[in-house]
């Protein structure tokens, strides 16, 4: 496992055998192979699950050159540089040698193989045949060969998802179990273990690899990672070598800061699309790309946010707005140790819950994402999905995550009878958002009119640790300001005395408030007037009914009070309720009893 070429002076033969022992890797190469040789080199396994960015460019040289290729072109001419045989399998291309750049110790291998397998193009291509083939192949070497004598053989999979696919063992198909099963007595083999042998199985995401092959104690898992600032700044580097320099390009080391998040593929179609561009390959320009490739590299799985506003434009909950404002200037300069990991956004429908998240984000300036729906009806899929998502999120920090309705989107501990898939989703989102590597980095912010569905482990110190609830406004002041901040919003001009008084005890909503707005908006607009009169927002409150779901309302509004983490974040009612002797427990017996009268109906 280094990366000197091999002596292939012999015809017969790819090259000298030699028995296991450790060499030590060039400094250059990547974290992840120093990795795969550690755990290589101890003995203690020879296969190899190798997933995440398997389907990136990797620098196949030393740092001072800038040849790139892919994964099996670095692990043929880099890391297994020096073995004997390199051979490569998917259901594609079918059984083939790879030397890398090597045509010398290529033609070497084909002979060598040509005696053993016949002619290359009659080597067997169905999946069971090959590692039939490759099996006994194994089998040969191990008893013919002295110890001594034995070739150093490297066996890659290519979409190894396709050949050992998750999925309950039931439910495995007779090939796919037969393959499993195979792979598994290949990791358990002893001799195999003490001979120059290595198997990988290349896959982007490991959750769609069967877990009975993951789980077992003698497969080794290697993630690659995405590209870090290092890598993008070289790539970078090395896409400006090789078109012309224009006044208004961004720096390379610009380019590294912007593109975290980016494969070097993404990042060369981006850097292409952006110099083919009539508009100038600026910041700004670049972050649009970006946005648009990171989102087609989710699959869509997320949505970029662009916040418009920050928190100066939110109406009333000045403590909340306080604690967000002093959060957001402590990442903005860089103590991340002092940031929540995440925050729980809770209250009743229509109080604003999306539009506070994303004013934060907009306050602090850094990327805002949606979380999309994730699930799939395809076994191992939904856990691939949100595998892929994590991954890119890690790059791109600082991040803020929203996600709406996260008592539906984020599952629970329970199987709930779809084969374990919410559990499963449930701890990898849990087990993220525990990471304290990422406090500051991933801001968590889970919205919901219904908190108490939440798990508990979601709630709890340590991950979505500042719980801050959206009420209704309780004084004429905060009416007053949301309609004003809800004609802004929608570009309606108001007469200096239009907004009339509104009773307190309507509970009228963020969104009700908008509902009247435009209602009176139309009215002014059937009259032909560009101006809202006080006229018409009397007569679209007095028209304008309200959710008829008094009870769950005001469910979702005690929930809400009762997940609070912080007094002040609470109206001066609720305060005084909460401080009353027993309060908390009087407001918890009300919410059960509004959950039986609910639940009667």
């Amino acid at each position: 496992m280094t990366p000197e070429p091999t002596d292939t002076t012999d015809a017969t033969a790819p090259g000298a055998p030699q028995p296991r022992s450790r060499k030590d890797l060039p400094d250059w190469y990547p974290a992840w192979a120093h990795e795969l040789a550690d755990l290589y080199f101890s003995g203690t396994t020879c296969l190899f699950v190798v997933s995440g960015n398997v389907h990136d460019l990797l620098f196949s040289a030393g740092p001072d050159q800038d040849e790139c290729s892919n994964l099996t072109e670095f692990l043929a001419g880099q890391l297994f540089g020096s073995w004997d045989l390199v051979l490569h399998y998917d259901l594609s291309r079918g059984l083939r040698p790879l030397a890398g750049r090597d045509s010398q110790r290529l033609q070497s291998m084909v002979r060598y193989l040509s005696g053993r397998f016949g002619e290359i193009g009659k080597w067997p291509r169905d999946p069971d045949q090959v590692l039939q083939l490759l099996d006994q192949f194994i089998e040969r070497s191990l008893v013919e060969d002295a110890s001594d004598q034995r070739l150093r053989i490297a066996l890659l999979f290519g979409y190894a998802q396709y050949l050992v696919p998750a999925g309950d063992p039931v439910a495995v198909g007779r090939g796919d179990g037969a393959r499993l099963v195979r792979f598994l007595n290949w990791a358990q083999n002893p001799y195999i273990k003490q001979a120059n042998i290595a198997v990988c199985l290349l896959a982007d995401k490991l959750t769609e690899i069967n877990d009975r092959l993951v789980a077992s104690p003698h497969v080794a898992v290697v993630e690659v990672p995405l590209p870090d600032r290092a890598a993008r700044e070289r790539f970078a580097k090395r896409a400006e070598a090789s078109t012309p320099k224009s006044a208004d390009d961004i720096t390379p080391g610009e380019l590294a800061e912007l593109s975290n998040g980016l494969t070097l593929v993404n990042l060369d179609v981006l850097l292409a699309q952006a110099k083919n561009s009539r508009r100038a390959a600026g910041r700004e320009r670049f972050r649009e790309l970006k946005r648009e490739m990171i989102e087609r590299q989710c699959q869509g799985l997320i949505e970029f946010i662009e916040p418009h506003h920050t928190l100066d434009v939110v109406v009333g909950h000045e403590a909340a707005k306080q604690r967000l404002r002093d959060d957001a200037a402590a990442i903005g300069r860089g103590q991340l140790d002092t940031a929540p990991m995440g925050y729980l956004i809770c209250g009743p429908v229509g109080t604003g819950k999306s539009f506070l998240a994303e004013c934060y984000a907009g306050s602090i300036g850094v990327p805002c994402v949606k979380l999309r729906n994730f699930r799939s009806k395809y076994v191992g899929e939904t856990e691939g999905n949100l595998e892929q998502v994590l991954t890119v999120l890690r790059s791109l920090g600082p991040v803020v995550v929203m996600i709406d309705e996260a008592d539906a989107a984020l599952g629970s501990r329970q199987a709930e009878g779809d084969s374990g898939t919410s559990a499963r989703v449930f701890s990898m989102i849990a087990s993220q958002m525990g990471d304290t590597r990422y406090r500051g980095k991933i801001v968590w912010m889970l919205l919901t009119s219904r908190p108490d569905l939440l798990p508990i482990d979601l709630k709890r110190q340590g991950r979505a640790e500042v719980h801050i609830p959206l009420l209704y406004p309780e004084c004429e002041d905060e009416i007053r300001g949301m309609f004003a901040a809800m004609a802004k919003k929608n570009k309606i001009v108001l007469a200096a005395d239009a907004i009339p008084k509104v009773a307190t005890d309507r509970q009228l909503s963020g969104a009700d408030v908008e509902s009247v707005v435009l209602a009176a908006k139309r009215l002014a607009a059937v009259a032909e007037r560009n101006q809202l009169q006080r006229a018409d927002l009397e007569a679209a409150l007095a028209d304008f009914i309200p959710s008829a779901q008094g009870l769950e309302k005001e469910r979702q509004e005690v929930a809400a009070v009762l997940e609070c983490t912080q007094m002040t974040f609470l109206s001066p009612h609720w305060r005084a309720k909460m401080a009353q002797p027993g309060g908390r427990s009087e407001l918890q017996e009300r919410f059960a009893a509004l959950g039986q009268l609910i639940d009667e109906k």
